[in-house]
């Protein structure tokens, strides 16, 4: 075992697997990374198995002392990473030797950035998982984002390194769209044609105001159906765009309400999740849509890409 001592913490920075899954019946949201699949790489990277908890690190990042060292991989959008002063490759496991700093900066590309450490950050698992959810203070690090003095302990190695970096054909297939592909929401026949005309050929942008548990999108307004979208609340879903009174979309991110009663006009689907969480406040992006085969099609051949032998260069 090993620790992290945080001596900044960046902006907004959280411990975070790959969630808690199963737990919307009972009101609890799966949380986890923002962008699973970078975290999954990142792990992979160091030879975690793929759950692994790392650090998500939001908009700008930290600064982390490891007194014993570590092997660790950074992962998702660039944050001019510096290890003693020597910049620190992306998608890339390297050695971190006892006493060395990492620093991190302003991202320069997306909304995350991991750090994943040989072992993982040991924390106590809450639900089944060490995911931090925020707005109920549970999980993670006391439940809470870092803060500066914060000790983090990672977990058990066999002592075994193996300096992996990720081809760049995986790079470059793994880049986040900003045109997210989505499939017909529950209330999609709710809205007109000329609603869905106008939803699917607009650009909007992603509100100051977004977080962990909703993206808000500017732009034009889509006309609401005639009784102004109100039902019975229901069961909601990763991805899903709700319209609220007033015509501006709203995707359901991570830390989701499990129930809502807003009408939804579509669902980003699963092989763009990833693209969700690296969304920035006042980027752009716009929908396309299709059908469930070609959702699952999508979903079955990034699986098999991430399996990959040829992913991972040793």
């Amino acid at each position: 075992m090993g620790v992290i001592r945080v001596h900044e913490p960046g902006l907004f920075t959280t411990v975070q697997d790959l969630g808690r899954e199963g737990l919307g019946p009972l009101g609890v949201s799966a949380s986890g990374a923002g962008d699973a699949i970078s975290l999954r790489l990142g792990n992979r990277l160091v030879g975690n198995v793929a759950g692994a908890a790392g650090l998500e690190m939001t908009l700008l990042g930290g600064t982390f002392v490891f007194p014993e060292g570590a092997l660790l991989a950074l992962t998702g959008s660039d944050f001019g990473a510096t290890l003693d002063g020597k910049t620190v490759e992306l998608w890339t496991a390297l050695e971190a030797k006892p006493g060395q700093t990492l620093r991190l900066g302003p991202t320069r590309s997306g909304a995350r950035c991991y750090l994943c450490v040989r072992g993982g950050i040991a924390v106590e698992s809450f639900l089944g998982s060490a995911s931090t959810h925020v707005l109920s203070g549970l999980g993670g690090f006391d439940g809470r984002a870092l803060r500066k003095g914060d000790v983090l302990d990672t977990g058990a190695t066999n002592g075994l390194t193996r300096k992996r970096k990720l081809s760049a054909r995986a790079v470059k297939t793994m880049e986040p769209r900003k045109v997210l592909r989505v499939t017909p929401g529950p209330q999609s026949d709710w809205f007109d044609e000329a609603s869905h005309r106008l939803f699917y050929g607009s650009m909007y942008r992603v509100a100051e105001d977004s977080n962990r548990m909703g993206l808000r999108l500017e732009g034009v307004a889509i006309p609401m159906p005639p009784d102004g979208g109100g039902m019975v609340s229901e069961g909601v879903a990763l991805g899903a765009i709700q319209m609220p009174e007033g015509g501006q979309p709203i995707i359901l991110f991570v830390e989701q309400q499990t129930t809502g009663g807003y009408a939804k006009i579509a669902n980003v689907i699963s092989a763009d999740f990833h693209s969700l969480g690296q969304l920035r406040p006042r980027d752009e992006i716009r929908f396309e849509r299709v059908d469930w085969e070609t959702a699952r099609d999508l979903l079955r051949q990034q699986e098999e890409f991430l399996a990959s032998e040829e992913l991972i260069l040793e």
